[in-house]
């Protein structure tokens, strides 16, 4: 049965220990960088800045569009006024009315002693002959009433129900540098969108780095504080002992169970610290808080092997954060040459084809026509009373501002890079007198030990000792951290915190 219980027990642990997922620092990083949130944020941002660029690029291009209408009125569109309209409709009554009256003068004039010749010529008598004429001007005045009834009806357009459509082309020549101002606006913003995607990156790698770091350090301090626990237990059992055969007093006894109690309160606050310290790590890779990690410097025995070099070439131009502040800059003047150019000329070519309904190349026949046509279109600003040369004048403020804070960021950034190169040298001395310590805490701890066998040392000298040790010990690892965590924050002053995926 114990054998059975024993075994259960071990599949349980292997099983747990199977389900750790066991991460080094690049795994680490790049599961920050797959999961990062705003990193995808970042990412879409940059796709919208690449297809602005190629959306300004078009406008050096040639547009067509596509236009079509329809419109009712009430009223069509007369090219006669109504007086000649009426006066076309009467043109046979009006020709005949004056033709009667001249020739009414024209028969009142003839002598009576002529009348009987005429009659006998014609076989009419005057009254018939007045009667003839009449009625044939009669219908010579219906038929150019008739004709100028017709000539009406010819002019009648029928546009009460307009139909009309074109395609217009339209090529930019010059537009007072306006086009080309907005195409490096756009290649500007889109460097912009890479390098604040950049500087997420490296700021998201900084993070991780910096949790990475601290699960390990309190990893190596959980590690730690167990093995000073065992110390002072050992060391309370021999007192215990010790007090038992009545070689040692019951406050000796105190003191050190009281560095016990101490002792298992650090290791407690180490284990929620390394447990906190984990979910945040899970956190930043995008994994469940509740995951279970084993990282793979959390059980070499020295954090740093070798005490890396400092930076010889200082410089501050690889900065995401400065490139975009430059970038800012540069936006802001591509924005000047904007404001710029309206108030210089523009020209541009246009043609297309445009058809109606009526015709209006046709009569207003009611059927579709259209025609070709090409042109120049010059637009040339004469007076906006300084509109213009206020916003350019507001513009190039911006810039100097955008200059001017350019120039305090790069300040501070070079200040932060010599700070941290020093830094990075300081932590370095400190690890190498940490090791130092670590040697000779551990020999002052062997001496204190065979002396309290020996029963020529208490055991506060002991405690003093053990205590020595820890501190030795905890100042080694937090040297070791310092000296990692240094090289990040170098390595994020400089702009070369970097990860291949």
């Amino acid at each position: 049965m114990n054998r059975l219980f024993g075994f259960l027990l071990l599949a349980g642990f292997a099983q747990q220990v199977d389900a750790q997922r066991v991460l080094n620092l690049d795994s680490c990083r790049a599961l920050a960088l797959r999961n990062n949130k705003q990193l995808g944020v970042s990412r879409v941002t940059q796709d919208i800045a690449k297809n602005l660029r190629k959306s300004a690029r078009t406008k050096y291009l040639p547009h067509v569009s596509a236009l079509g209408g329809y419109e009712y009125t009430s009223k069509e569109v007369s090219l006669l006024s109504n007086d000649q309209k009426e006066k076309l409709s009467n043109l046979g009554t009006t020709v005949t009315d004056a033709v009667k009256g001249k020739l009414t003068e024209v028969m009142a004039d003839i002598p009576l002693t002529s009348w009987p010749t005429i009659s006998s010529l014609t076989g009419q008598t005057p009254a018939g002959i007045q009667q003839g004429l009449t009625d044939g001007l009669t219908k010579v005045g219906g038929a150019f009433n008739a004709l100028g009834q017709g000539v009406v009806d010819a002019f009648h357009t029928d546009t009460r129900h307009m139909f009309a459509g074109a395609v217009l082309l339209t090529q930019p020549v010059f537009m007072g540098g306006a086009i080309v101002a907005m195409n490096k606006l756009a290649g500007i913003g889109e460097q912009f969108a890479y390098n604040s995607t950049e500087a997420k990156r490296q700021l998201t790698l900084y993070n991780i780095d910096q949790a990475y770091w601290q699960v390990v350090s309190l990893r190596h301090k959980q590690r730690l504080a167990q093995s000073y626990l065992d110390l002072v237990k050992k060391l309370d059992g021999d007192v215990q002992k010790m007090i038992e055969e009545g070689v040692a007093t019951r406050s000796e006894g105190l003191s050190v169970s009281v560095k016990v109690n101490e002792a298992e309160m650090t290791l407690t606050k180490v284990n929620d610290g390394l447990v906190l310290s984990k979910m945040l790590l899970c956190q930043l890779c995008g994994l469940p808080v509740s995951e279970q990690l084993s990282l793979v410097d959390e059980e070499s025995e020295d954090i740093v092997e070798t005490a890396p070099m400092t930076e010889t070439n200082l410089t501050t131009e690889n900065r995401p954060e400065l490139k975009m502040l430059q970038n800012v800059v540069d936006m802001s003047r591509q924005t000047t040459n904007i404001l710029k150019a309206g108030n210089l000329p523009q020209v541009a070519l246009i043609g297309g084809y445009a058809v109606t309904n009526p015709n209006l190349y046709d009569g207003f026949r009611r059927k579709f026509g259209g025609a070709w046509n090409v042109g120049v279109m010059v637009r040339v600003p004469v007076w906006n009373w300084g509109d213009v040369a206020y916003k350019v004048r507001a513009s190039k403020g911006a810039t100097a501002i955008a200059k001017l804070e350019l120039d305090d960021a790069r300040e501070k950034m070079e200040l932060q890079l010599n700070q941290c190169n020093f830094q990075v040298s300081e932590a370095n001395k400190k690890l190498e007198m940490a090791k130092t310590n670590i040697s000779r805490a551990e020999e002052n701890l062997r001496t204190a030990n065979l002396g309290f066998q020996e029963g020529v040392i208490s055991t506060t000298t002991v405690m003093e000792a053990q205590t020595a040790w820890l501190q030795a010990q905890s100042q080694k690892i937090d040297a070791e951290i310092e000296v990692k965590l240094s090289q990040v924050n170098l390595k994020k002053a400089l702009g070369t915190l970097q990860y291949e995926e």
